[in-house]
């Protein structure tokens, strides 16, 4: 029997398994009665299911949770956060589809304390159950070759010890019309003969994660002549979604992240930089954050959309396409704070006549970052990372900095290490380096750390603000007399002159027109 079915029958029966126990043991009296105990569940009632309807209940039970928890039976690479994640979501479905049931009055209905109970039982024991037969022995590695370099195939075939299953290439490299082929071209017209013409393609790139299924893999070997956006790091997604280990060439080594410094030319990327339970609780903690955030900051939301319209009539939002993991791209909204038209991909552009009176007001309090919020609940950002780059800005600071892209294997935050000591992308190396270092150091303290530190920041500017604008409110009244004096004086001495003051502010006027929108 081959690991596949090994895995389909044992995740089967051992779901089966489990469901009947959690059933059985949930429907016991004493159970009942101490859960009754705890105060925050009502102090409900023992309601126990007689034995003549306890096996049918069972099998009404084991038919639900099985047709739910069908997906996970087959076989594919998970990561272990992936497998916990669509395990609750399974037993929450199926638990869900059971109190339908009872509500409607069917002849099966679990007491409710038991369905409860239940559901607690199969949320705790089914994801630690899943991960534990999935876990396969170091010498069981299955390897497959990813890229469009055949040389450089060629050196990681003879780099690594792996058993190699195949390759996978783009069908311009292996055949002209997409057809398998055993024979690789190199650039000098000479064909590879050695290994691997012995080696079977196993499909393009557009079919990789088909491969990694259905041919059990667990490493990739990645040869590429670049690292770009699509192929490179989308491998290296492909490789993080099915929970895969990815090994580069050395030559690749500033482009994606890695804690291996052995010298071999084979290094291992560390596609998960984090514990899974650290995933879990930054997430816990960002929904957390948008959600009190969007209740107390709902007044100053709905007062900022209607300043925007009194101020110019423009659009509320500003839309912006910025870099997240793996470098796929997303649409991140801000308040607008300037007048609409083109973009300068220049960082730091100076072009302030292009900012709105309400612009300058929500960039000065930070308050035009409040819609990336609705980013952050929907999974493309987090409260704390590296700051997201729009996509076109990436190319200038690529080009200061070599490394800039081991950024791109963690979400990007709203603030970061980076922006909490200034460091701005005007000074690419800086903030690559403070990055980097939250990337090495982040735990649930420090992100609280710097979220604080950042509050603290944003409160000291807006306090700075509100003095300046009350300061300056102060000294208008004395200085609308001496304008007053002065306009006098100039009148009596020459009654038909135009006035500076009135040509200038035209000027200015003339000079608010020009649009754009800085990122």
């Amino acid at each position: 029997m081959d690991d596949s079915w090994r895995y389909r029958l044992s995740s089967f029966f051992g779901t089966a398994l489990v469901t009947v126990a959690a059933v059985v043991v949930t429907n016991l009296r004493v159970v009942h009665e101490a859960f009754g105990r705890v105060p925050f569940f009502g102090n409900p009632a023992p309601e126990v299911l007689p034995a003549s309807e306890v096996q049918f209940a069972i099998m009404t039970t084991l038919f639900v949770i099985l047709f739910t928890m069908w997906p996970l039976f087959k076989p594919q690479p998970r990561r272990i956060l992936d497998t916990i994640l669509l395990a609750q979501k399974r037993i929450f479905l199926a638990m869900v589809g059971l109190a339908a049931i009872g509500y409607f009055k069917y002849s099966y209905r679990l007491p409710r304390t038991t369905l409860m109970l239940t559901t607690i039982a199969l949320a705790i024991a089914l994801p630690p159950f899943m991960i534990a037969i999935r876990r396969r022995p170091r010498s069981s590695s299955r390897a497959v070759i990813i890229g469009d370099d055949p040389q450089a195939m060629e050196s990681l075939l003879t780099a690594t010890d792996l058993p190699v299953l195949g390759y996978v290439s783009p069908p311009s490299v292996y055949a002209p019309d997409g057809i398998e082929s055993r024979t690789i071209e190199l650039p000098d017209g000479e064909n590879v003969e050695d290994d691997l013409d012995m080696l079977p393609c196993l499909g393009g790139i557009a079919r990789l994660e088909d491969v990694f299924v259905e041919n059990d893999v667990d490493t990739a070997l990645l040869a590429f002549a670049a690292t770009d956006r699509e192929e490179f790091f989308g491998t290296l997604e492909a490789c993080y979604d099915n929970g895969v280990n990815a090994l580069v060439h050395r030559d690749h080594a500033d482009h994606v992240l890695t804690d291996d410094f052995s010298g071999e030319r084979l290094l291992d990327v560390d596609l998960e930089p984090w514990d899974w339970q650290d995933y879990i609780v930054k997430r816990l903690f960002d929904v957390v954050f948008v959600g009190t955030a969007f209740v107390v900051l709902s007044p100053v939301i709905a007062l900022i959309g209607v300043a925007i319209k009194l101020d110019d009539g423009g659009p509320l939002l500003y839309r912006q396409e910025r870099t997240a993991v793996f470098g796929r791209t997303f649409t991140v909204r801000k308040f607008r704070s300037m007048v609409s038209a083109t973009e300068d991909t220049l960082p730091d552009s100076e072009e302030k006549q292009r900012i709105t009176r309400v612009g300058s007001v929500l960039r000065k309090t930070h308050l035009d970052e409040i819609p990336q919020l609705w980013a952050i609940l929907a999974g493309d950002m987090s409260v704390v990372g590296p700051r997201a780059v729009w996509t076109d800005e990436e190319v200038h600071l690529e080009n200061k900095t070599t490394a800039w892209r081991k950024r791109w294997f963690i979400k990007p935050g709203l603030t970061g290490l980076a922006q909490i000591n200034n460091a701005t992308s005007a000074e690419a190396e800086d903030k690559l380096r403070y990055d980097l270092q939250y990337i090495r150091q982040q735990s649930f303290w420090f992100d609280i750390k710097i979220v604080v530190r950042q509050l603290w920041q944003v409160g000291g500017e807006m306090f700075d603000f509100a003095s300046s604008q009350q300061k300056s409110n102060s000294t208008e009244p004395s200085q609308q007399t001496t304008n007053e004096s002065t306009q006098a004086s100039s009148n009596e001495t020459d009654q038909y002159a135009d006035s500076p003051t009135e040509s200038s502010q035209k000027h200015g006027e003339d000079a608010e027109t020009v649009t754009g929108e800085q990122p």
